[in-house]
């Protein structure tokens, strides 16, 4: 009888034990599969822990808070990490006590929904009551009126270090109003996922606009502290003023740290891939050529209709964050580039390779190619048949001279 019942406890326990090893495996696929808002899964999140955003590091400055009229800079990105989990840092700052009087706003608004270069409205966020005041709208820059009794604005969005991707252009112009009203700037630090490689064209004052405001190449290498810093040490302010700067540091943070970005930054680079694509594939804005939107490998891809046919082909369509895509509703044949290794450098070579399949190339290049290259020399290398060798090393005089200046502002190795 003991022998028995002591084979029946061997085998239930090791039923039991074979059942809970499925049971892990099954609860595992579940977690990685449920994962759609772009929050982190686990391999990701243990390289968030690595590294502390200035955000996550609230003993550095919430006594520089207290007992002040606060006004944020924040989207979506804004978020404070721990365990998996996040807590808006607009919501961490009320709970702590902090006196929030509005909350502005940059491209793609408060929430990080609104379409590429669609005007954004003032509003009134839902769940805390505060007023929302858009910086791509009416204006571009905070008014005296906007910043009226504000004592301290808070910096807070997570950028991709590119130069045609505008919240850097909406930094500058906070710095720039804060430093005419005498209102110190917070900038919260956050990594910079292009920041292991400086490339690309540089801009030409000239061409300079709200999509390219600084004689800086594509891409610059730079997190948002420091690129904070390279405005406020070169001047870059209307009539030289300069702002009162804060930069509240990462920690653990080199440049070539591998970084996977919690939440999508704006609602067309859903993943890394496309962060990583973004400066090589952002050229297409300017072109008759779909770079993905429209489709679920935004900044993966490119391709149009007037393609030779090929194995690859994909139909835009509206879609959250594209709401009017080129090419709508057509048959796009073209290249995709989802597979591709990573990139350390800008790769023009997809540029040349869709102006050589267009048949028309005099209608290949827009308006507003030449403020996304940030010159018209670009343009005219492409047209005159240039190799992809050729135009880069065209580049490099004006990426050396911009590295030594870069290097006065570099807060990590």
């Amino acid at each position: 009888m003991i022998s028995m019942s002591f084979k029946n406890t061997y085998f239930l326990l090791v039923f039991l034990l074979f059942f809970s090893l499925i049971s892990c495996g099954q609860s595992k696929n579940s977690k990685t599969q449920s994962n759609p808002t772009n929050i982190a899964s686990k391999t990701d999140s243990i390289l968030i822990e690595d590294i502390l955003s200035g955000a996550q590091q609230t003993n550095l400055y919430l006594q520089l808070l207290k007992d002040k009229n606060i006004a944020v800079v924040a989207n979506q990105t804004s978020v404070i990490f721990k365990d998996e989990h996040y807590t808006h840092m607009v919501d961490s700052l009320l709970t702590k006590g902090i006196t929030i009087k509005k909350v502005f706003s940059p491209e793609h608004g408060f929430r990080g929904k609104a379409d590429a270069s669609e005007e954004i409205a003032d509003g009134i966020d839902l769940k805390t009551g505060l007023p929302i005041v858009s910086l791509y709208g009416k204006n571009k820059k905070p008014t005296n009126e906007q910043l009226n009794g504000i004592d301290i604005v808070v910096f807070d969005i997570q950028d991709v270090g590119v130069r045609f991707y505008t919240y850097i252009s909406t930094l500058h112009y906070v710095m720039e109003a804060c430093a005419e009203n005498g209102i110190p700037v917070i900038v919260l630090d956050r990594p910079n996922p292009n920041g292991h490689y400086v490339d690309g064209p540089t801009l030409e004052t000239e061409h300079k606009s709200f999509v390219g405001m600084h004689p800086v190449p594509l891409v610059y290498g730079l997190t948002i502290g420091e690129y904070a810093q390279l405005i406020n040490g070169e001047k870059w302010l209307k009539n030289n003023v300069k702002c009162d700067l804060t930069i509240i540091p990462l920690k653990n943070y080199t440049h070539n740290s591998e970084y996977n970005l919690p939440i999508r930054p704006s609602p067309n680079l859903p993943n890394n891939k496309s962060i990583n694509l973004y400066p090589s594939l952002g050229f297409f804005e300017g072109t008759t050529i779909n770079a993905g939107r429209g489709t679920e490998n935004q900044f993966q891809q490119y391709g149009a209709p007037f393609f030779s046919e090929s194995d690859f082909s994909y139909t835009p369509q509206p879609n959250f964050g594209s709401k009017y895509p080129k090419h709508d509703g057509k048959l796009c044949y073209g290249v995709n580039l989802k597979n591709v290794e990573k990139l350390n450098s800008v790769n023009i070579e997809y540029l040349i390779d869709a102006y050589n399949k267009t048949p028309k190339t005099e209608n290949f290049f827009g308006p507003t190619f030449t403020v996304h290259a940030g010159n018209t020399k670009l343009e005219n290398q492409i047209k005159n048949g240039l190799t992809a060798k050729e135009i880069h090393d065209s580049w490099q005089p004006k990426i050396e001279a911009f590295k030594k200046i870069r290097a006065k502002y570099l807060m990590y190795k």
